[in-house]
């Protein structure tokens, strides 16, 4: 399907997403929102993708949300308008809800908005060179993507803290040590780095990946105690377990 805002490409078993507006480095729009999760849905529905790469066009990942698309709205209690708020959400909803594993490859700038839907990725991979930064308070705005939850849980709470009150930008290298991304690379190699993640992840059990992505994602919000209960309690459908076990009979 066409769109206006974002591109999707399948092959070997990878759909690879796009964000495409260039021109204002892929700054995030109602439309964009929309049109990503309707890929991501159509991604997930696609019974030969394996994996999703979410990435963006050029000199950017995304620099965040469209400041032009904000100017035209009335801001309460820095909170940025419902309509966009619920297809952020509606999109972080969609990549985390499909059986499919999820890499954010970060290939530039990723400020705010944009670190929200990475962050909500099961995978980020980045370039060394790219730029992050939460910059919500620099404009007077508050998380509403799940900020101010999911930076914490993969840097910790004091870091976490830092990064939003400063405003600060800093490197995918840095990401990398701080454990927002799974690694750095630089730019040259990141498209062969993600290539090469998905096809290891490809290589394994379609069901185990599913379950393991529902695993993950349910513990986090749980004690270990409820999580391991979570786990035991789980039931998956996993239809190639007796085939990949079958030669050690």
């Amino acid at each position: 399907m066409s769109f206006e805002a974002v591109l999707v490409e399948k092959k070997n078993a990878v759909a690879t997403i796009t964000m495409n507006r260039p021109q204002a480095l892929n700054a995030i729009t109602i439309t964009m929102l929309k049109e990503l999760k309707q890929a991501m849905d159509e991604a997930g529905n696609d019974s030969e993708v394996g994996v999703v790469i979410l990435t963006g066009i050029g000199r950017a990942f995304s620099a965040g949300v469209d400041l032009k698309e904000l100017g035209k709205m009335t801001l309460e209690k820095g909170s940025i308008s419902t309509v966009l708020n619920d297809s952020a959400r509606a999109f972080i909803d969609s990549a985390q809800s499909i059986a499919k594993v999820v890499i954010a490859k970060v290939n530039g700038y990723c400020f705010t908005g944009a670190l929200e839907l990475a962050l909500a990725c099961d995978l980020l991979v980045t370039a060394e060179e790219a730029k992050f930064g939460d910059t919500h308070a620099k404009w007077g705005l508050r998380p509403t993507w799940g900020m101010s939850a999911r930076l914490p849980s993969v840097v910790g709470v004091q870091k976490a803290r830092e990064l939003s009150f400063t405003a600060d930008t800093f490197t995918g290298r840095e990401a990398a040590a701080w454990g927002i991304a799974n690694r750095a690379v630089p730019l040259a190699e990141l498209d062969a780095t993600v290539q090469a993640l998905a096809e290891k992840i490809l290589a394994n059990s379609r069901g185990s990946l599913a379950a393991y992505k529902v695993l993950y994602n349910q513990g986090i919000s749980k004690t270990v105690t409820e999580a391991v209960e979570f786990e035991k309690q789980s039931k998956f459908v996993i239809e190639d377990a007796n085939e990949r076990v079958e030669k050690f009979r």
